[in-house]
């Protein structure tokens, strides 16, 4: 629009700073020392990066080269949180990648989605990606051998929706990754068969959707995870949306997105 102060200017979209924003919290201590950040990274460093290109042959690409000086590859933050659990450290990968909408034809959100959830695809990698830099200069992932769980509003589902070039399959079928035990809710499946439209449209299991969105155009979808390392353990799961009358239902309305839980031991 010609202006540099809009809600969309920003790093991340936001009315303020700090919308939209992220929070840990843990009964367990945080090994603050060892906490490790990725927000400063920047979007081209980012190896064979979806950053979008011209779109026709002679065109300009959406971002020019001034603009890749600065533009952030986390629309948020993307943290490294271990836990002291016992004699055990928990890595708790915590992130809000951008939704894959609110843009055009150059899918600047779509693609920019797609390679937030990469970083933590690469991260927990047993590769050296020395382009990993986190906000204290220090390169690389996970060791192969952490434990760890990738948790968060990752704006992306598996079979519905508008996401880039399957984003969320770079977790799902992370050779790291138990993505076996998909949570659920009964209240899922009463939204989905309510209110209709989109989702009567979608090939995913509505017992699986985590958000409720707009019906006329993207309906309900699977957007937040709780991502377990191998290692660990499962022995429960689920997503708190009640069906309407149930204890608890009204407390849903305070956000389109819902909780999602596991139960996790080493």
């Amino acid at each position: 629009d010609g202006k540099t102060t809009g809600w969309g200017d920003a790093f991340g979209f936001g009315r303020f700073p700090g919308q939209y924003g992220m929070v840990v919290l843990s009964r367990f201590p945080i090994e603050a020392n060892a906490v490790r950040t990725f927000q400063n990274l920047l979007w081209r460093n980012m190896p064979a990066s979806a950053v979008p290109a011209a779109i026709t042959s002679g065109a300009e690409a959406w971002y020019s080269a001034a603009d890749l000086e600065t533009v952030r590859l986390s629309s948020k933050s993307h943290w490294d949180v271990p836990l002291k659990i016992g004699d055990r450290t928990l890595h708790i990968l915590a992130s809000h990648p951008t939704p894959p909408a609110f843009d055009g034809t150059e899918d600047r959100n779509g693609r920019r989605n797609h390679d937030e959830i990469r970083l933590w695809a690469e991260y927990i990698s047993d590769q050296p990606n020395p382009w990993l830099t986190d906000d204290k200069g220090i390169a690389g992932g996970l060791a192969s051998d952490a434990s760890f769980v990738i948790l968060g509003d990752q704006n992306a589902d598996p079979n519905d929706g508008d996401s880039f070039d399957g984003a969320i399959d770079q977790l799902l079928k992370h050779p790291r990754i138990d993505s076996t035990r998909i949570p659920v809710s009964d209240g899922a499946v009463d939204a989905a068969k309510t209110q209709g439209k989109a989702n009567t449209r979608h090939k995913g299991d509505p017992a699986h959707d985590t958000s409720d969105f707009s019906d006329g155009s993207v309906g309900n979808l699977r957007a937040d995870y709780v991502l377990p390392s191998r290692d660990l353990k499962v022995q429960g799961s689920g997503v708190f949306w009640p069906v309407p009358g149930d204890p608890g239902a009204d407390l849903v309305n305070c956000s389109d997105h819902r909780l999602v839980w596991l139960d996790l031991t080493f």
